[in-house]
């Protein structure tokens, strides 16, 4: 997963809500944390029935297991690791009966750069008399996607432009009269209301596009800027320093592009809260009258008389990675798809963590992987078999910003008007079964009336992701495809622990966020209690089968931002 969606600093204040319509005890009309309306959740804890449909926590440890061992070396695109995962899981699709999805092959080729980064040890921001050093790792991280041996940014202007968004449907323009051409931009994470503290901005407590990373680099290299800067503050970003090294060092790979990367901004970056605090002191300003002020309709750009030095030494390689994809034809329809997605890479080899430098990524995501494959196998062994066509895709490059699910929807095997809808799988748990059914972008399409019947059948409730601060919808590949307007669902289990409660959920999120995720100790744990990752494995299957039997396609809602983009391939 590009970050986790599993947040220790934020309390989940509704976790335990049912939307009306799930099975219940009560009937007592209540509001989560998102506006929806909901009732109360089942109170039963007894165990659900496992049926015998070939999902099972035994085969989901097994790949766990393989997937996420040392021999394969975290498995990082573009090494050693990425042949044994891609090999593997193509081999094991082969075994079930699979056919491969991309003309004889089990492997779509994408074309990729990857830019090994080395910046200098410190950068330099002078100005009004004054000289501050900032040190990399410590106080900052810079990357370019610029295809160049060497990126110099010498004395830069800086100018704070507060989120670094132009959005006019909220009549909202940061860049409103200013010139960046040649400057480097610094803005705030996130978007204006930072995180839901004023709900009356954009979509309120619901990040929009608008405060994704990505957006505020393609905004300023659109305003032709040399580079942008992002403040990370770890609550409105919702994942710590640690993520951004982790995450941001050394080499990033990118898709290839005609220019070679001249239209991005030469500087792609992240400053600590405190680097930035110092900045604004140099220049005669208080961050928390800056940021006051960038949360306000009307705000402007603010130069801080300050400039930017620092350089960039490059290594460039050109490489292709690849997607692993496998079909199981339908019988009558085999024309219509089902995908089934989830990213096989993780980041590799690393800077060693108390001895250990294999970040082996066994949640994240080769317990995704482990549920196509366990997905895979329900639905041949299943007597009844699907009249559409299901899809397997296992990815690469989630974790380099979804390139291998980005290539895919841009240049898709199967006719997207076609696909019937991608359901992804990002971070399977291991503390066993759950009561809830979260959905990441809940209200988004009618998907989310599949997953709560399939809900029922386990005599679980649904539930919207109860941090939608955080943009979470935007970090997994699902989204790549609800772009090119395919509807997409993001749906686990998250919240409620069904024989432990909402307490012990919470604890165990915290500790995977503050111990593993991104980290050599995200391995596999022969003590996990994979039996809620089977039945959120289960619950997809069962959605992936509905849809198989069915003639219609789900329709994105009326107030989605994707439902024009499905339109035009397939008007209703």
């Amino acid at each position: 997963m590009r970050f986790s969606t599993l947040r220790p600093w934020l309390a989940p204040a509704a976790a335990g809500l049912l939307l009306a319509g799930c099975q219940s005890n009560s009937s007592t009309s209540q509001t989560t944390a998102t506006g929806q309306p909901t009732e109360a959740a089942p109170t039963d804890t007894a165990s659900v029935p496992t049926p015998n449909d070939g999902i099972t926590p035994a085969l989901l440890a097994r790949h766990i297991k393989v997937l996420a061992s040392d021999e394969f070396q975290g498995r990082r695109p573009f090494t050693a690791g990425e042949e044994k995962a891609t090999d593997y899981l193509a081999s094991e699709f082969k075994k079930l009966g699979l056919k491969p999805g991309n003309g004889s092959s089990y492997f779509q080729p994408v074309p990729l750069v990857e830019i090994a980064g080395k910046p200098d040890s410190t950068a330099t921001i002078a100005g009004k008399g004054k000289s501050l050093t900032l040190h990399y790792r410590r106080d900052y991280m810079f990357l370019t996607e610029r295809e160049k041996p060497m990126v110099e940014i010498k004395n830069s202007p800086l100018v704070f432009a507060g989120y670094g968004v132009t959005a006019p449907e909220y009549k909202w323009d940061d860049y409103a009269g200013l010139d960046v051409k040649g400057k480097t931009v610094v803005v705030l994470i996130n978007d204006p209301g930072n995180a839901g503290q004023d709900t009356t901005m954009f979509k309120g407590k619901e990040m929009t596009y608008y405060g994704r990373w990505m957006y505020k680099y393609e905004e300023a290299a659109r305003h032709g800027a040399t580079g942008l800067v992002i403040i990370h503050d770890t609550k409105p970003a919702s994942y710590p320093w640690t993520v951004v090294q982790s995450s941001n060092g050394g080499s990033k790979l990118h898709p290839t592009t005609p220019d070679h990367g001249a239209s991005k901004v030469a500087l792609e970056g992240w400053m600590t809260l405190d680097a930035a605090k110092r900045m604004f002191e140099a220049a005669g300003l208080q961050y928390d009258a800056l940021y006051a002020a960038a949360n306000k309709p009307g705000f402007k750009a603010t130069d801080l008389g300050l400039s930017l030095t620092t350089t960039l030494h490059n290594k460039i390689t050109y490489k292709t990675s690849k997607n692993v994809v496998a079909v199981l034809p339908g019988t009558t329809r085999p024309q219509e798809y089902i995908i089934y997605s989830a990213h096989w890479d993780h980041l590799g080899i690393g800077p060693a963590v108390k001895g250990d430098s294999i970040y082996n990524g066994a949640l994240d995501n080769a317990s995704g992987c482990a549920g196509l494959l366990a997905i895979a196998n329900g639905f041949v062994q299943a007597k009844e078999k699907p009249q559409r066509s299901i899809v397997f895709l296992a990815v690469t490059g989630e974790e380099q910003g979804l390139l291998g699910s980005d290539y895919y929807a841009q240049h898709p095997i199967f006719p997207l008007k076609n696909t019937v809808a991608d359901i992804n799988m990002d971070e399977l748990l291991a503390f066993g079964p759950m009561r809830d059914v979260t959905i990441t972008g809940y209200g988004q399409s009618e998907l989310d009336d599949y997953a709560r019947t399939a809900a029922k059948e386990q005599n679980r409730y649904v539930i919207p992701y109860q941090h939608p601060e955080t943009g979470s919808f935007y970090r997994s590949d699902h989204f790549s495809f609800a772009k090119v307007g395919v509807p997409a669902l993001y749906a686990s289990g998250a919240f409620e622990s069904r024989l432990h409660g909402k307490a012990f959920a919470e604890k165990q999120r915290e500790e995977f966020e503050a111990n593993n995720y991104h980290q050599p100790s995200d391995q596999f744990d022969p003590k996990w209690d994979l039996r809620g990752a089977a039945q959120d494995a289960r619950l997809l299957f069962r959605i992936g089968q509905r849809l198989a039997s069915e003639t219609t396609f789900p329709q994105w809602k009326a107030g989605s931002e994707f439902r024009a983009v499905r339109l035009k391939s397939r008007p209703q």
